[in-house]
């Protein structure tokens, strides 16, 4: 026998949905399970009747945790930004990389993955797929055959520009979302992590 529980959370655009499923196997469990079934039907279905916005569900203490509020605005602004720069089809890490090369031309790829704080393997990864997009050039290093010096491409260059012009509209949404003033305390808050 299967019973399947499914919470839902939302923020804005953006929501979270957790699906669990227990199976029991044996005659007794099934009717306990059968006896704890019945409320959750009656409770889903008035979520069901309430349109099941999930507004209504209570948080407890996640309420007053910083790393939930934070992780659920961070799923907003993740989904805003890939939103507002599909056209061009550019994600989050992406965007930082390029931006960082661009600030710094002749970089090394470490020394932008511990600035970014992107694990090595995953930034080669990023990298490969930005080459491959010729937007970023990986030059051997004259003094050091293990380091490339990274630097973005003429056609990079003009991409980062147009990124930078979706980002900035992207800031806008915060702005709009949060308030321009939270948006300004924000990054002032957030400074020490950066």
């Amino acid at each position: 026998m299967s019973s399947t529980t499914i919470f839902s959370l939302s923020l804005g655009r953006a929501s979270l949905t957790v699906m669990a499923s227990q199976q029991k196997t044996s005659r007794k469990a099934a009717g306990t399970q059968a006896a704890i079934r019945r409320p959750q039907a009656r409770a889903a279905n008035s979520r069901s009747q309430r349109g099941d916005a999930g507004d209504d569900i209570g948080l407890d203490a996640l309420v007053g945790h910083a790393g939930y509020a934070v992780r659920r605005f961070q799923l907003w602004i993740f989904q805003d930004f890939i939103k507002t720069l599909a056209t061009v089809d550019i994600r989050p890490t992406q965007y930082s990389v390029m931006t960082v090369i661009g600030a710094n031309p002749g970089l090394s790829q470490m020394a932008v993955a511990k600035r970014l704080g992107i694990e090595r393997a995953r930034l080669v990864h990023l990298l490969d797929s930005l080459e491959e997009r010729d937007f970023v050039s990986r030059i051997a290093s004259a003094t050091d055959r293990r380091s490339h010096a990274l630097h973005l491409t003429a056609r990079g260059r003009t991409a980062l520009a147009q990124f930078k012009r979706l980002a900035a509209e992207h800031e806008r949404h915060v702005a709009e979302k949060i308030g321009k003033e939270n948006r300004e305390r924000l990054l002032q808050i957030l400074a020490c992590f950066t």
